[in-house]
């Protein structure tokens, strides 16, 4: 699985083990993670395939009138592309299940 960038914040200020991944967005978007003594999981870089679908997934997206931030479409592009599901507490990333069913989602509350 890849944890968004909200259930990291929670996980590190719960002093939780992180075993799972991230990507490089959530690393951007909060750097501290890589000080986080509990992270024992991967980080996933952006590739080529991934800028591409999340390209794809853009024009599919503006396409319904439903657009999503670089960030979101760059997040779901990697974990379509590395089969993983994305474990976030921001139901917008529904949308990306409109253009794209590959895309699975786990919703923390």
């Amino acid at each position: 699985m890849i944890l968004d960038t909200s259930v990291i914040i929670d996980m590190m200020n719960n002093n939780d083990e992180i075993i799972d991944n991230i990507t490089i967005i959530t690393l951007i978007e909060y750097p501290s993670i890589k000080d986080y003594e509990k992270f024992r999981g991967k980080i996933y870089f952006i590739n080529e395939d991934d800028q591409i679908l999340a390209y794809t997934l853009q024009v599919l997206l503006r396409s319904k009138g439903i657009p999503m931030s670089v960030g979101d479409l760059l997040i779901s592009a990697i974990c379509i592309n590395r089969d993983e599901a994305l474990v976030t507490r921001d139901r917008a990333f529904l949308r990306i299940r409109e253009v794209e069913p590959r895309f699975k989602v786990v919703f923390k509350v």
